[in-house]
C-alpha cells in the first residue's frame, strides 16, 4: 500500500448531480456563500468550513421539471454541494450521527451500506460528542490510509457547532478533546488531498471556540439574509399561484423590495398571516408585521421606529438642520459617496438629540431603528448579540441607526475587568462603522451628553464624521417657537399671544424642560375644562418650574460639545464668543479637565 504523501491529490469535485471541478462549472443557482466555499475547497488549502449567520433559513433547490424546493442548510449541503459524494454524515447532540441524503431514498440506502462497511451501524453509536467524534476520526483515518481506488468521498456536517466546540477559557477534558480532534482534521495535509470536507454550522460565530473560528486552516463563511431577488423568488412560491391582488395592496416585486432585513421563513409568516387570517396586507398591517418581524430577527435588540416628523419640525439649530437636510436629499437621490458614514449629536441633557435624529430619518424617508441593550452576563453572548444585530442592519439598508448614550453602549479599547468584552464590542462596532461599502446604507447617529468619553476611534472622520453640538435655546424667538412646536407635539395648541414676550428662566431651559412645562400647563388647562393650553396655565407652570441646579455638570457637557464640534457654522454666536473669550478650544479643554477633576473628587 502506498502512503498518502506519495500520491497526487485527488481531483476535487462538488455540486449536484452534474458535478463540478472548478467554480465556473458550479450551478447558476448556487448562492454566493456556496460559491466561496467551493473556491476555497477547489484550491486544496481548506477542508473545514464554519458557516454562521442566517443558517436557520431555507435555501432554494431547483426542482428541474418540478417546482423549486426550499430546504434547510444541512439538506442543501447534502443534496447540492456534496450531491455527488458517496457519504454525507450529519451530527448534532439530539440526533447523534446519521447519514444525510436529502430527499433521495435510494442514495440514503447506498450511504447506509457504505458506512456500515466502514464503521458498522452508526445508530448504535451513543449521541455523546466524544464517542461520535471518535467514530468519525476512525473513519477519516481509514479513508486516508485506504488504497486510492477504495477511498470514498465524504462530508461531515456538524450542526449547532458551539455545543461541540464551545468558547471558553476553562474547558473540561472532553471539550478540549473535541477541539483538538477538529483542529487535527482541519490542519491535516492528508485530509486536504482527498475529497473529504467538514462543515460546522452555528448561527453565532462568537459562540464557537476562537481556536476554531480564528484558525488559518478553517474558513468562516457568513450566510447573509436573503437578497431582493431571493425574496421575490420565495414570495412567488409562497403565493402558490394566488393572485397577489386578492390579499395584498403590494405586488410581489414591491413586497420583495420592502422586506429587506427579513428572512425567508419570516416572509412566509408575512404571507400566511395575511392569507390564512383573511387580513389584507395594506400599508398599516404591512408596517406592523414588518416591524415585528425585524425586531424578532434581531431578537429584540433593535427597536423599529416610525418617525412622525421631519427636520421642518425642529426649532433652532439652523446651520445643523441645513446640513442634515442637504445630506438627506443626497441620500434620497442615491448620491451616497458624498454623505457621511455617521453623525455625533452631543450637548447637555434635554437638548433634543433623540428628537433631531428621528427627524433626520423622517426627512430621508428610510427605516429608523434604535439600538437597544445587547449586553449579556453570559460569556460570549454579548458579542453574539451584536453580531446578529449587525447582520440584520447590513441587509436592511438603507437604515438610520440611533445609538443613545453611545459612550456607555459601545465600549472602548480598555479590556480590563470584563474579560475583553468591551474591547471586542468596540472592534466590531468600529469595523462596521468604518466599512465604506455601507456609506449611505447604514447611517449611524451616536447620541451622548459626554462626547469626551466616547472613544476617539468612533468619532474620527470615516465613522461618525459630522459632530453636531446642541445647546439650550437663548433667543426669545427660538424659545417662543419651541413652546408652540412642543405643544403641537403634545397634541394640543398654544396660541402665540399666550406665550410670554420674555420667557422666565431664559437660557436655563432645555427642550426637555420646556416639554415638561407644556405638559404641566396642558394638564392644568384640561382640569379647568379648556380645549387648549391657556395663558394662565402656562404662566403658572413657568412660575412654578424649578430648573436644574447642576451647573458644573451642565457646563462640562456644554464645553465637551463645543470642543467636539466639527463645523464652526454649527456653533451659535454665544458659544463662539465664549470660545474666543476663553482663548480657543485648548483653553476650553483645560477648563473641562478641571471640572471633571472636581466632579470626580466629590
Amino acid at each position: 500500500m502506498s502512503t498518502p504523501s506519495d500520491e497526487p491529490a485527488e481531483q476535487k469535485t462538488l455540486a449536484g448531480a452534474d458535478g463540478a471541478t472548478r467554480t465556473t462549472q458550479l450551478p447558476a443557482h448556487f448562492p454566493p456563500w456556496a460559491t466561496k466555499l467551493a473556491e476555497l475547497y477547489f484550491s486544496g488549502t481548506t477542508s473545514m468550513f464554519l458557516l454562521h449567520g442566517n443558517v436557520y433559513d431555507v435555501i432554494r433547490a431547483p426542482g428541474g421539471a418540478a417546482a423549486d424546493r426550499w430546504t434547510g442548510l444541512a439538506e442543501f449541503l447534502a443534496e447540492q454541494v456534496f450531491g455527488r459524494w458517496d457519504l454525507v454524515l450529519h451530527y448534532d447532540l439530539a440526533r447523534g450521527l446519521r447519514c444525510l441524503a436529502g430527499s433521495s431514498a435510494k442514495r440514503l440506502q447506498q450511504m447506509v451500506e457504505t458506512v456500515n462497511r466502514w464503521l458498522g451501524d452508526v445508530r448504535q453509536i451513543p449521541r455523546d460528542p466524544t464517542k461520535c467524534l471518535a467514530a468519525i476520526d476512525l473513519f477519516v483515518q481509514k479513508n486516508v490510509m485506504a488504497d486510492p481506488e477504495d477511498r470514498i468521498r465524504a462530508a461531515i456536517i456538524i450542526d449547532h457547532a458551539s455545543y461541540v466546540a464551545a468558547r471558553g477559557d476553562r474547558l473540561s477534558l472532553a471539550d478540549q478533546t473535541h477541539l483538538v480532534t477538529l483542529l487535527n482534521w482541519a490542519s491535516s495535509p492528508y485530509v486536504k488531498r482527498l475529497n473529504v470536507a467538514f462543515v460546522l454550522i452555528d448561527p453565532r460565530l462568537t459562540e464557537v471556540s476562537d481556536r476554531i473560528s480564528g484558525n488559518p486552516h478553517v474558513a468562516a463563511i457568513e450566510l447573509p439574509l436573503p437578497a431582493q431577488a431571493e425574496r421575490e423568488a420565495f414570495l412567488v412560491a409562497a403565493a402558490k399561484g394566488r393572485d397577489v391582488a386578492t390579499f395584498s395592496d403590494y405586488t410581489l416585486p414591491e413586497l420583495a423590495k420592502l422586506t429587506a432585513g427579513i428572512s425567508l421563513t419570516d416572509l412566509e409568516v408575512l404571507v400566511r398571516s395575511s392569507v390564512e387570517a383573511g387580513r389584507r396586507l395594506d400599508p398599516k398591517y404591512f408596517q406592523d408585521l414588518k416591524k415585528r418581524l425585524i425586531e424578532r430577527q434581531a431578537q429584540g435588540m433593535l427597536e423599529f421606529v416610525e418617525p412622525k416628523w421631519g427636520l421642518d419640525t425642529v426649532v433652532g439649530h439652523d446651520a445643523a438642520k441645513r446640513r442634515l437636510a442637504e445630506d438627506a436629499e443626497l441620500i434620497k437621490r442615491g448620491e451616497l459617496d458624498s454623505v457621511p458614514m455617521g453623525y455625533l449629536f452631543c450637548g447637555p441633557v434635554g437638548t433634543g438629540k433623540s428628537f433631531l435624529a428621528m427627524c433626520v430619518a423622517g426627512s430621508i424617508g428610510i427605516p429608523c431603528v434604535v439600538l437597544k441593550n445587547f449586553r449579556s452576563k453570559y460569556v460570549g453572548e454579548t458579542e453574539g448579540n451584536l453580531e446578529r444585530v449587525l447582520g440584520v442592519l447590513r441587509e436592511m439598508g438603507p437604515v438610520v441607526v440611533i445609538v443613545d448614550e453611545a459612550d456607555a453602549m459601545l465600549g472602548d479599547r480598555d479590556t480590563g475587568g470584563d474579560s475583553g468584552v468591551s474591547g471586542r464590542i468596540f472592534g466590531m462596532i468600529a469595523s462596521q462603522m468604518g466599512d465604506t461599502r455601507y456609506r449611505g446604507k447604514i447611517v449611524w447617529m451616536l447620541l451622548t451628553a459626554r462626547p469626551d468619553q466616547l472613544p476617539i476611534d468612533l468619532k474620527r472622520q470615516g465613522r461618525a464624521e459630522v459632530h453636531v453640538p446642541l445647546f439650550y435655546p437663548h433667543d426669545d424667538v427660538e424659545l417662543r417657537d419651541m413652546f408652540k412646536v412642543l405643544a403641537k407635539k403634545a397634541g394640543t395648541v398654544l396660541a402665540e399671544e399666550d406665550v410670554p414676550a420674555e420667557v422666565k428662566h431664559k437660557g436655563n431651559l432645555s427642550g426637555a424642560d420646556i416639554e415638561g412645562i407644556i405638559g404641566r400647563a396642558w394638564r392644568t388647562s384640561l382640569l379647568a375644562g379648556a380645549k387648549q393650553i391657556t395663558r394662565e396655565a402656562l404662566a403658572a407652570a413657568l412660575d412654578g418650574f424649578m430648573p436644574s441646579t447642576q451647573t458644573l455638570e451642565r457646563e462640562a457637557q456644554e464645553l465637551a460639545a463645543i470642543i467636539e464640534c466639527t463645523d464652526l457654522e454649527f456653533l451659535p454666536p454665544p458659544k463662539r464668543e465664549k470660545m474666543d473669550q476663553m482663548g480657543g478650544r485648548e483653553r476650553l479643554q483645560e477648563r473641562l479637565t478641571a471640572i471633571k477633576q472636581i466632579l470626580e473628587g466629590r
